[in-house]
This record gives C-alpha cells, sequence and structure tokens, in this order.
C-alpha cells in the first residue's frame, strides 16, 4: 500500500510538472492573418507576442491594421510604440511595405517572417523577424 501512494505521488509531481511547461508557452494574440514570407535567417522575436507590442499587418489586398484595428497610412506616423513589427502578406508589393516602412518615420521596425524552413515545428511557434534600420 505504501508503494502505491508512493507511486501515486511521483506521478502527481510529474503531471503537475509537465502542466507548469506546458502553460508557460506563449498565449496567441489576436491580430491579423496574414501569409509571411519566409526568411532563411530570421531570429526569434518574442516580444512580437507580448501584449503591449504594437503589430502593424499588411494584408494581401494593401489593407493596413494595428492590432486588429484597421489604420490609415498617415495614422502610422502618431504611433508611440518605441518598436514596432510589421507583418506583410508575402503576395502584398513590396512598394507597399517599402511606403509603410516610410510612414512609420523612422521608428525602430521589426519585419515579421514566418518561420526558417531549418526550425522544429511545435504547437505554438513564436514570430520570427529582421530588424530593419529606415532613416529619413
Amino acid at each position: 500500500m505504501k508503494q502505491l501512494i508512493e507511486v501515486c505521488v511521483a506521478a502527481l509531481i510529474l503531471i503537475c510538472a509537465a502542466g507548469a511547461q506546458e502553460s508557460a508557452k506563449p498565449i496567441p494574440r489576436k491580430g491579423v492573418s496574414v501569409r509571411m514570407p519566409v526568411a532563411n535567417h530570421a531570429v526569434v522575436m518574442r516580444a512580437a507576442d507580448e501584449q503591449h507590442a504594437t503589430v502593424v499587418a499588411i494584408t494581401a489586398d494593401g489593407a493596413l491594421f494595428a492590432g486588429i484595428e484597421p489604420i490609415e497610412l498617415t495614422a502610422l506616423s502618431s504611433l508611440t510604440a518605441e518598436t514596432v513589427y510589421v507583418k506583410a502578406d508575402a503576395r502584398v508589393p513590396f512598394q507597399k511595405v517599402l511606403t509603410v516602412l516610410d510612414a512609420l518615420g523612422g521608428k525602430p521596425v521589426v519585419l515579421l517572417t514566418a518561420p526558417p524552413a531549418n526550425v522544429d515545428r511545435a504547437k505554438i511557434l513564436p514570430p520570427y523577424g529582421i530588424k530593419v534600420s529606415v532613416s529619413n
């Protein structure tokens, strides 16, 4: 009986530890879904998943969103975030991406990409990106 209790306690500890590891994964945020291009040299950008991160999305048809709210190109310069994360659909013309970068007025920008092909796939992937410097 004592051995059975010890086995049960050990199993309970293992289950609790596994649950704690599962809860440490990032929680997906609401956002606009786009088909992002793949960059082979992208790095993990966990800060883009934080609640206070400002993510600007450019959809395939050229529509702009700050988070999940539509935004006009002229309003991008009024964003107060220290770093702006831009995720653009792979089908949008790159000229549109350059126009958005120009409208951000020299703010630090990270272009978000899909994970490189050599990354192990998990249930939830952190965002990947490349830091870009744009000067006026």
